[in-house]
Formats: C-alpha cells, sequence, structure tokens
C-alpha cells in the first residue's frame, strides 16, 4: 500500500511476537469476540502459505498487521503483500501495555501477540502504518549503514593490532605510518612483522619502501631509520614473538579485505546518490560532501509524510532533548530512545558544517561561550539545522546560504545578532556573501 491511501477499515487485524525460529500469531476478526491462535515456523514456505491463506480468506482486503522489528526476514517477506499494512510497535509501548496488565510482568510469547492485536485494534489513532521508501532510496539507507558498520569493524581490528604490536613490538606503531590502518602501514607489517626482520632489513631498502608509498619528508624517514637502527627487543622470548607475529599477519589481511569492501560500499553508495532524485537538495548543504549527504537522505527518505514537522524528525534521531518535569523540579537530558544512526549522521554531520557554514560557526560558539559542553553545542546546532533540512525536503528546493543569511538579517534574528558578535566567524566569510558587511 502507497503512502496516503491509509485504510479506514481492515477485515482482521494480527499481532505477531516474532522469533528466531518461530512465530506466534493472534489474529481478530472485527464483530468477533474470538482469537485465533497459530505458530508459524520461520521457513519462506510456511509465512508465504500463510499470507495465501489471509489473500484468500479475506478476499485482498487490507489487513492489518502489528510486529515490533523494523527489519529482518518476517519483516521483509509480509513487505511483498500490499494488502498487508504494517504497524511497527516500540517494543517499549508494548513493554508499558504489558506492564499496566500484568504487574509481574510475566513474558509470554502468545499473550505479546495478543498484546499486539490489542494496540493495533484499539490505539492505531495514535499509530502511523509504516510504509517503506523506494527501492533505491531502501538500497542507499542499507548500504550507509552497512559502511558505518564496516567502519567500526575496521577500527575494532585496528585496536587489535596495536594492541598486539604494544605486546612485542612497540617500535611498529612509530615507523610503520601514521595510521596503522593506512596502505603504507599494512604493507610495512606484512613485510616486517618482528623487529628483528626490520633490522635486517638495508636502510636503502626502508628508504626506498618509504618513498614508494609516498612518504617522502627526509627528516621523517632519517628519524624513523635512527629509531630502527638503536631500537632494542621489548621481549626476546619465541613463543611470544612468533605468535604475536601470527596475530599481526591475520589482523593485516582482515584489515585490508575490510578497506577493500569499504570501497565497494564507497562507489556503490556514490552512483545511488548521484541518480537520487533528492540528490540536489542534501548535496547543497555545506560539509556533506560524499559521506553525509547520502547519509542525510538516508534519515529522511522519500515519504514526505512520515513527519507532519520539523520535530517528528527531530525527536526520532534524538537530537530534540527529553525535558521532564517533577513538582517544581525540571531537568534536561539527551534522548536516549532514538534511531541511533540517524542520530549519529546529524550529530557528526553538525559538527563537520562548523567548518563550512557561517551561522553553524558562530551558533556552535556562541553555544560555548553560554557554557554547553562540545556535544551539546552540536547536538544544539543539529537541531537547528535539522528545522532547514526539514524546510528545503518539504518544499523540494536546494539550500542558499546566502539566502538563508539575507532571511535572518531582515528578520534581526537573534541568531544574526549573534553572527555579528563573533567577527571571526564573519571575517572568514567575508567576500562570499554580499549579506557580510
Amino acid at each position: 500500500m502507497r503512502p496516503g491511501k491509509k485504510p479506514q477499515k481492515f477485515a482482521a487485524f494480527v499481532g505477531i511476537d516474532w522469533a528466531d525460529q518461530k512465530h506466534d500469531v493472534c489474529l481478530a476478526v472485527p464483530g468477533s469476540e474470538d482469537l485465533e491462535r497459530l505458530q508459524l515456523q520461520h521457513r519462506p514456505e510456511v509465512l508465504n502459505e500463510w499470507i495465501g491463506t489471509l489473500r484468500r480468506r479475506f478476499r485482498g482486503r487490507y489487513v492489518a498487521v502489528a510486529v515490533e522489528q523494523t527489519r529482518g526476514g518476517l519483516v521483509h517477506s509480509l513487505l511483498q503483500h500490499e494488502f498487508l499494512v504494517l504497524y511497527l510497535i516500540n517494543p517499549s509501548t508494548s513493554a508499558k501495555f504489558r506492564g499496566a496488565w500484568k504487574p509481574s510482568r510475566a513474558k509470554d510469547d502468545i499473550t505479546d501477540a495478543e498484546l499486539l492485536v490489542e494496540i493495533v485494534r484499539l490505539h492505531r489513532d495514535r499509530l502511523r502504518p509504516w510504509y517503506p521508501d523506494d527501492v533505491p532510496t531502501r538500497k542507499l539507507t542499507l548500504q550507509c549503514e552497512h559502511r558505518r558498520k564496516a567502519v567500526n569493524f575496521r577500527v575494532k581490528l585496528t585496536n587489535q593490532l596495536r594492541s598486539a604490536l604494544k605486546a612485542y613490538y612497540p617500535l611498529a606503531c612509530e615507523v610503520c605510518g601514521d595510521k596503522l590502518n593506512s596502505p603504507m602501514a599494512l604493507r610495512f607489517l606484512a613485510k616486517w612483522p618482528t623487529l628483528e626482520a626490520l633490522q635486517k632489513a638495508r636502510p636503502a631498502t626502508l628508504k626506498q619502501f618509504y618513498y614508494r608509498l609516498n612518504s617522502r619528508y627526509p627528516k621523517v624517514i632519517e628519524e624513523r631509520l635512527e629509531k630502527i637502527a638503536t631500537a632494542e627487543p621489548l621481549t626476546t622470548d619465541e613463543a611470544i614473538v612468533e605468535s604475536y607475529a601470527m596475530q599481526v599477519l591475520m589482523l593485516v589481511d582482515q584489515i585490508e579485505a575490510v578497506q577493500k569492501h569499504i570501497a565497494r560500499y564507497d562507489k556503490a553508495i556514490d552512483a545511488l546518490f548521484a541518480e537520487h532524485p533528492d540528490r540536489d537538495i542534501f548535496a547543497s548543504f555545506p560539509g556533506t560532501g560524499k559521506v553525509f549527504g547520502p547519509r542525510l537522505l538516508a534519515a529522511f527518505g522519500t515519504d514526505r509524510g512520515k513527519f507532519a514537522d520539523a520535530q517528528g524528525m527531530q525527536t526520532m534521531s534524538g537530537i530534540a532533548p527529553v525535558i521532564e518535569a517533577s513538582g517544581k523540579k525540571h531537568w534536561t537530558h539527551r534522548r536516549w530512545a532514538c534511531v541511533r544512526f540517524a542520530r549519529q549522521s546529524f550529530h557528526e554531520w553538525a559538527a563537520e558544517s562548523i567548518r563550512h557554514s557561517i551561522w553553524a560557526r558562530a551558533c556552535y560558539a556562541a553555544a560555548r561561550d553560554r557554557g554547553l559542553g562540545h556535544h551539546a553545542a552540536v547536538r544544539h546546532l543539529a537541531f537547528k539545522w535539522i528545522r532547514i533540512l526539514f524546510r528545503c525536503w518539504q518544499e523540494n528546493k536546494p539550500y542558499d546560504e546566502v539566502a538563508y543569511l539575507t532571511t535572518l538579517k531582515k528578520r534581526g534574528s537573534p541568531l544574526w545578532e549573534t553572527i555579528k558578535e563573533h567577527p571571526q566567524a564573519v571575517k572568514t566569510y567575508r567576500g562570499e556573501s554580499p549579506v557580510i558587511a
């Protein structure tokens, strides 16, 4: 079913408590107080047969399905059928409902399926059907997320590599390059995995290696050669040296493999982003580049009815803070329940935008002047950026920094006054914008 075609009536309501091997299902038909319960094995032929039975029984009319996940084999199977309207229930929502009716909070699969049916039957006015984005957007979203996981995996492997080197060969961390996961460092360790092997190499060979890998500062090379020549082994225990050297070679191979696949992700993401109809909107924002442009597009998607206003995105992404009150006490804290990858994308891009946008630079500086820490100031900036992103996304038009600054000036915005109070930010941008004078 497409966005904007929310059905008024459903032929049935289904709650599915999913699991790895089986799914517990509860089905309710309007007008009947009886609940039908069954259990499905997580096998494609079983799921397809059950969905076909629903289609025939209810003659293709809409069936509301409540589940507690956004991805996975079950949801991927359900998405192929337009007569199934999915409602994604936050696990914390169902947990609170369970606690309301069962103070013991005892959990049972079939009870959870019944609970999901009750939520979607009685409270769907508070829920919104979940509509997946189009195929290119979903590809872009998944590949951006998978790329980030690959980068995180590379960081984990790099940390393991550094730890192994420090156990028997700490000199390598100083002379193999600036970053342990750089091509030069990986080739260095593959060629000389021990101090003994490194000190057997001739200085001319080492110089040629550094030059071939684009490390060509004579002073830096001479310092490295001197360290190599005068280094003493941390240990000469063969058991330690040989075992850790094998581990280092294994980690080097793994990091190189991950690097190769990250490059593949980059190429695929670039191609998808270049062809996406919303590409010009997100590429127009300062500092987005090849990394953040696709990630921002993935966060927003293509369903422009997903959020009533910018606040929906601010809360979903976790950028908006949570304000709590009890009696005379009020306190504000970071939002924990959110889409973490979206929060990460907005936070990291907002930090990068400080280098590229005059008002972002001034906004961040003013937040720091008020006593906010770095990350709190970046979230404050991201909160403002999301409103601008949302407006451009809704109106389908690119961002214009000069037009935005001009609007701030005409309206006498407090933000414009903030910009004028930070002359360094203005000085950096003067000459590029006619509104700064």
